[in-house]
């Protein structure tokens, strides 16, 4: 999902279970599925965490079951776990956490036939409906009715089985590891967004926010051959790492002190002096209503400003005025549609590597720390993956 900015208190909400759900896999005969129990990291409807056994589930009618061999932390986690709550979203009973992931088909339920067992692939953690008229029009990622994983009531993917739709399940060559195919979700949401920010070879476009999802866009960016390419935030160290992540971009360096006009004036001197020099695509990654102002203020008059960024339900302060008379193409993203086999091939074939994003690994026993050290402010993480390296079988 979209990032989102956690900024503030993270103090709350901390978590328990701590000797729960711990795994054997060993094969002994001494719990379901062989021996192999189904850890799963829940949120609960009173903002704690717990890693408890989940039930194992047989797969139905187009059903297969997966075991989840990695799935990254996203900042919408966080935002449930602390806030209990996404817009409307909310959590009203326990959940297990998760959307970006990737795994191996165990076993198929009746009726599939695009997967057997041993299929490697990505997950994408969506199920519309298939039968409103935002379904029947492709447009399925703005379904009401859809069933998204880690989304309460629907269990998510830090768990090691689950049961999902064969539909929504790619295969992945490989040359992809279960990492990279758990990176396919983030890369997706920039794909969606960068399709629309109108960003082409040769021309200026700003990233804002130095997140794991402005990173995948200056990517993306990069890869799509804009240029001049900078990218902003608060963080110098975000900064150093985006520059040594796609080098010949420039940074710069949010000023609390300044308005956000004030900043947009100093990020569009890094492209020239003229208004066409200015940035014609700007990607807003973090959903900050200062930094969405920012963005509006630096995009040059006639170009796009795409906010990817996840935000407060009501934003009170956005220059209305200067974007209507500039005639500056304001959009939003939901998610993603139809973007798995182009986020593959991307990887597969070396257009992107964002490995480096990746600067922590926990196994699935130790979720609840990855889960806090994500929490920590200043630790240095910008994507933590929980893997799940046991071989279980069904």
């Amino acid at each position: 999902m979209p990032g989102i900015d956690l900024d503030g208190d993270h103090s709350n909400g901390h978590t328990n279970g701590h000797t729960n759900g711990h795994t054997n896999g060993n094969g002994n005969a001494n719990g379901i599925a062989k021996g192999f129990k189904n850890p799963s990291l829940q949120v609960t409807e009173d903002h704690q965490l717990k890693l408890v056994d989940a039930p194992i589930e047989e797969p139905g009618q187009g059903e297969v079951t997966l075991q989840i061999k990695c799935s990254g932390i996203c900042g919408s986690d966080m935002h449930l776990w602390k806030s209990g709550r996404i817009g409307s979203l909310e959590v009203k009973g326990d959940c297990i956490l998760g959307h970006e992931a990737a795994g191996v088909v165990l076993k198929c339920g009746e009726g599939v036939t695009n997967l057997k067992p041993g299929d490697r692939v990505g997950i994408e953690p969506q199920e519309p409906c298939e039968k409103c008229f935002l379904c029947m029009e492709g447009r399925y990622n703005l379904c009401e009715q859809v069933k998204f994983s880690g989304i309460w009531p629907y269990h998510g993917t830090i768990q090691r089985y689950k049961v999902h739709p064969a539909k929504w399940l790619y295969k992945i060559p490989d040359n992809l590891s279960y990492s990279e195919g758990a990176l396919l979700e983030p890369l997706s949401v920039i794909l969606h967004g960068i399709s629309g920010a109108n960003v082409k070879l040769g021309r200026p476009a700003l990233v804002c926010g130095a997140g794991p999802i402005g990173l995948v866009a200056l990517a993306a960016a990069r890869a799509s051959g804009a240029h001049p390419l900078v990218i902003t935030d608060i963080d110098p160290k975000r900064l150093e790492f985006a520059r040594e992540f796609v080098p010949r971009c420039q940074t710069y360096q949010i000023n609390s002190k300044l308005s956000a006009e004030e900043n947009a004036k100093e990020i569009r001197k890094l492209y020239g002096e003229d208004e066409y020099s200015a940035p014609a695509s700007v990607m807003e990654c973090t959903g900050v209503e200062s930094s969405v102002c920012t963005a509006a203020f630096s995009v040059r008059r006639g170009g796009t400003l795409m906010v990817i960024g996840v935000g407060k339900p009501v934003m009170n302060n956005i220059p209305f005025m200067h974007l209507s008379l500039a005639e500056i193409d304001l959009k939003f993203i939901n998610r993603y549609r139809d973007t798995w086999p182009a986020a593959i091939q991307c990887m597969s074939g070396g257009i992107l590597d964002l490995n480096k994003l990746v600067t922590h690994k926990f196994p699935l026993e130790k979720a609840l720390d990855a889960f806090q050290l994500n929490a920590t402010p200043g630790n240095g993480s910008i994507k933590i993956h929980i893997v799940d390296d046991v071989e279980a079988s069904l």
